[in-house]
C-alpha cells in the first residue's frame, strides 16, 4: 500500500468525523479522544482506523502477540485493519556487513485484535485507576519538571485553576486530586504545544487543544472526566483541515505525556508508533 492510499484513508476518516461534528454528533469526537488515550503509541491514522472499526477497543495486539501472552483469538473474530510501515535498506551493504540506512518503502495492512476478541490468561493491570489519579499525579508532576517546567501552587491565581506562563505552571492549591491532575495536564499541554509560537493559533483553539489533551490523558488512566466535544463543534464547524491538524497536535502531546508517566504496557505495539 502506497503512502497516497494511506493518506486517503485517514482523510476520509477525518472528513466523516467533521460531518458528524457538524451535525451535532459529539459522541464521535469523544470516541476518537478516548481511542487516543488507549492507543497513544499508535499514529493518528491507526488510532482513527481502530476507532472506526471497533469503537469500544481498549487493548489491541496481533494474533501471535496475544498467543505469547497466553491469550487466543476466538474463532470467527474479524481483525481490525491497521497500517504498518515497510522499511528496507536504501542500498545493498558490502558483503558481511549490515546496512544502517533504512528507508520507508510503503505500507502494508496488518490485522490486530482487541482484548475482548480473545480469551485465556488475564492481563496484568495496565496503569488504570477509577476516579482517583493515585500515583499518576506524582508521575505527572515529575514529568513536568523533567521537561524543564517549574511547578508551584498559589491561591492568588483564583478563580483560575491553573496558569501556564512559558516554562512555569502555577496551580490552585486545595483542588481534589482528579481535578488537580486534569488541570495540570491541561496546562502542560499548553507548554508542549503553544509555548514556542502562541500567535500561530487563536486563544480559543489553544484552549480547546489543551482541554482535549487533558481529556485523553485523564481517560487513559481511568478518570471520569468532562468532554471537550462541544468546544470542538463550535470551533471547527466541520472544517476537516483544521480538525486534522488539531487532532495530530492533541495526539502528539497526549502521547508524549502518557509515555512519560505510564509504566510499560505488557502488549507490544502491533506496528511502530510512527506507522502510517
Amino acid at each position: 500500500m502506497k503512502s497516497e492510499e494511506v493518506h486517503q484513508i485517514a482523510t476520509k476518516a477525518i472528513e466523516e468525523l467533521a460531518v458528524a461534528l457538524e451535525s451535532g454528533r459529539s459522541e464521535s469526537l469523544a470516541a476518537y479522544l478516548k481511542a487516543m488515550g488507549c492507543f497513544h503509541r499508535y499514529s493518528l491514522h491507526n488510532v482513527l482506523l481502530i476507532a472506526l472499526q471497533r469503537p469500544a477497543a481498549t487493548h489491541v495486539a496481533g494474533f501471535h502477540a496475544w498467543k505469547r501472552l497466553g491469550r487466543f483469538v476466538r474463532k470467527g473474530e474479524r481483525g481490525i485493519f491497521i497500517l504498518a510501515p515497510i522499511v528496507r535498506s536504501k542500498t545493498a551493504p558490502p558483503e558481511g556487513e549490515e546496512s544502517s540506512e533504512r528507508v520507508l518503502a510503503g505500507f502494508r495492512g496488518c490485522a490486530v485484535f482487541d482484548y475482548s476478541q480473545t480469551e485465556g490468561r488475564e492481563l496484568p493491570a495496565i496503569g488504570r485507576v477509577e476516579g482517583d489519579p493515585s500515583g499518576n499525579l506524582d508521575a505527572l508532576a515529575a514529568f513536568t519538571k523533567v521537561q524543564g517546567i517549574s511547578l508551584r501552587y498559589d491561591e492568588a491565581i483564583a478563580p483560575a485553576r491553573g496558569i501556564s506562563e512559558g516554562g512555569k505552571i502555577t496551580l490552585l492549591p486545595g483542588m481534589p486530586p482528579a481535578e488537580l491532575f486534569g488541570t495540570l495536564a491541561h496546562e502542560l499541554a499548553h507548554e508542549l504545544l503553544h509555548r514556542q509560537n502562541p500567535a500561530a493559533t487563536t486563544k480559543r483553539q489553544r484552549e480547546t487543544e489543551a482541554e482535549a489533551v487533558a481529556f485523553v490523558v485523564s481517560h487513559a488512566i481511568g478518570l471520569e472526566t468532562g468532554t471537550a466535544s462541544q468546544d470542538y463543534i463550535q470551533l471547527y464547524r466541520g472544517d476537516a483541515g483544521l480538525l486534522r491538524d488539531s487532532l495530530e497536535n492533541v495526539r502528539n502531546a497526549a502521547s508524549k505525556i502518557l509515555t512519560g508517566i505510564l509504566p510499560p504496557s505488557p502488549l507490544p505495539p502491533a506496528a511502530p508508533a510512527d506507522a502510517a
